[in-house]
């Protein structure tokens, strides 16, 4: 229920590679991936949620993934990153329908509509990754 080791290091790295500041994060369950963002920034860095951020990460409930993502789109700044976390579900956005058991259907339609809407938005260059259970990759480009 955390984010997965492999993930947090490719996160920790992309933080250091743009010199976030301000960074904000939808979505602690533990506060694994956010104790990660703090010690991965610098120490000037301002973390509050005004104005316009160098980053945002988000593990959240997946049938808000779009809403998330429109409204980060206002506040990450251009040449930000936007990640999200689960985006491959456990492979079910892969597997047929009838294979997926009941208890995922819905979460797993969400991010199945997030995927393919992401993947066209021209506000964004993305990269969808298979470390974890999957990270998107959002940089914002206007």
């Amino acid at each position: 229920m955390s984010t997965a080791p492999d993930s947090g290091q490719l996160m920790g790295m992309l933080l250091k590679l743009i010199n976030a500041k301000k960074t904000i994060e939808i979505g602690v369950y533990t506060g694994y991936s956010l104790l990660l963002t703090a010690l991965s920034i610098p120490h000037d860095a301002m973390k509050d949620n005004e104005g316009s951020f160098d980053f945002a990460f988000v593990d959240a409930d997946k049938e808000n993934y779009l809403n998330y993502h429109e409204r980060l789109l206002k506040l990450v700044k251009v040449g930000g990153l936007i990640v999200f976390d689960n985006t491959l579900w456990g492979g079910t956005v892969a597997q047929p329908e009838e294979a997926v058991s009941e208890d995922r259907k819905e979460s797993r339609r969400s991010i199945i509509e997030f995927n393919n809407s992401v993947s066209i938005d021209q506000r964004i260059e993305i990269a969808l990754t298979p470390s974890g259970d999957g990270l998107t990759i959002c940089r914002r480009i206007r």
